[in-house]
């Protein structure tokens, strides 16, 4: 393989510092030539452009001035001079970062906000390599149509794990999609017995470290859902097609059902960096990205159907992708206000799918899908959402 120039957007978080890890350990594979960051946490950003010596920065909101002035010191510390990347500032940094000429883009934002980068680097013809799932969910046939075959590489684990199981077989061979589920913090319990729970219990996670959002999505199993979403957009297999299994150990990520009966899985210890360096690689491999399972060891593997019951997030989720258009956009940035309000204190954990169920009840679809569309059934979401909570109280 040879050396890919690289561009980390989200790159001061959890998906983005652990992708210069991997860069790190690979110099003769990357090269780092951009990052872009939301902005709050600057001295990390500067940290990080001086460490690769990134050509540009980007920035959602904040002083560039200020953020000059860190880099300034952060290379000062090293003996580092006359270093001085081209800085963007605004809504539209990412974008812009994007758009920097490079082999692959990683999209590490979290948030629906990673719709836009995520055309870009499309456009750009780069490989895009895609840990910002809602930019596809909400993006849809948008995002398909802007790709071409092979041009999105997931970074998910789950769907990093159904793109090396596909390997073993053709697209006609494939009987179903299998995703695993750690089942969050709140396994096995009850509707009832998550009445109660705390933000601070719903941000445990007992295998994954992730940001407030995702983790919390992580404990209702909305994220879940949206992984369905994408494995569905992805791999163009029909929804009724794709499972969930909830498997604690977090080792196996997912599984590929063959028509013969056959099932491949692809297992290895919980390291993000194994799917970035995929992401960052493919279709080769980083050697030593990540440590492999210890088989000196004894083990125990266990997997459990999943209670739709007591996490209906996956079932939601389904209904809204059948639906299309902008209900998948409607979903996501409905949960992401009723999670808010959740951490706020104004509602129930359990209020966050109920709500999010309400307010895709009244959405009416929209007849063609454009960025345009997406951001005005977003809006439309998040200001029913937030109607529908101004009054709520735990």
């Amino acid at each position: 393989m040879q050396q890919r120039k690289i561009v980390i957007l989200g790159s001061t978080g959890s998906i983005g510092t652990q992708a210069i890890d991997v860069v790190d350990g690979a110099p003769h594979l990357f090269e780092v030539v951009a990052l872009s960051a939301g902005g709050g946490n600057l001295e990390l950003l500067a940290h990080q452009a001086v460490h690769t010596r990134a050509l540009a920065v980007g920035i959602a909101h904040g002083d560039p001035q200020a953020l000059q002035n860190l880099i300034d010191a952060a290379a000062a510390r090293i003996g580092l001079r006359n270093f001085s990347p081209e800085i963007f500032v605004g809504p539209d940094a990412s974008t812009r970062i994007a758009e920097v000429e490079c082999d692959v883009v990683l999209n590490g934002i979290t948030g629906s906000i990673g719709l836009a980068p995520t055309l870009a680097a499309l456009a750009s013809g780069a490989t895009l390599a895609l840990a910002n799932k809602e930019s596809l969910i909400v993006g849809g046939a948008l995002v398909k149509a802007a790709a071409r075959p092979g041009q999105i590489v997931p970074v998910d684990s789950e769907h990093s794990a159904i793109a090396q199981c596909l390997r073993s077989g053709t697209e006609q061979e494939v009987e179903k999609l299998i995703l695993t589920a750690s089942g969050g913090p709140f396994r096995g319990r009850s509707r009832e017995q998550l009445h109660d729970v705390t933000p601070a219990e719903a941000l445990a996670h007992p295998t994954w470290d992730m940001g407030l959002m995702v983790t919390t999505n992580s404990a209702s199993l909305v994220n879940k859902g949206l992984e369905v979403i994408e494995a569905h957009l992805l791999f163009d297999v029909p929804l009724d097609r794709i499972d969930v299994v909830v498997h604690p150990q977090s080792v196996v990520h997912s599984m590929v059902q063959f028509v013969d009966g056959s099932i491949i899985a692809q297992a290895s210890p919980p390291d993000m960096r194994l799917p970035i360096a995929l992401g960052l690689g493919w279709p080769g491999r980083v050697p030593k990205a990540a440590q492999p399972c210890d088989w000196t060891q004894a083990t125990s593997w266990t997997f459990e159907p999943l209670d739709s019951v007591a996490f209906p997030a996956v079932e939601l989720a389904k209904e809204a992708a059948k639906q299309g258009s902008t209900y998948p956009a409607v979903f996501n940035a409905a949960n992401e206000e009723a999670v808010e309000a959740f951490h706020a204190g104004r509602i129930r954990f359990t209020d966050i799918v109920d709500t999010v169920e309400s307010v895709l009840s009244e959405h009416s679809g929209s007849s063609e899908l454009t960025v345009e569309s997406v951001l005005d059934a977003e809006s439309w979401a998040r200001t029913r959402t937030h109607d529908r909570l101004a009054n709520s109280a735990v």
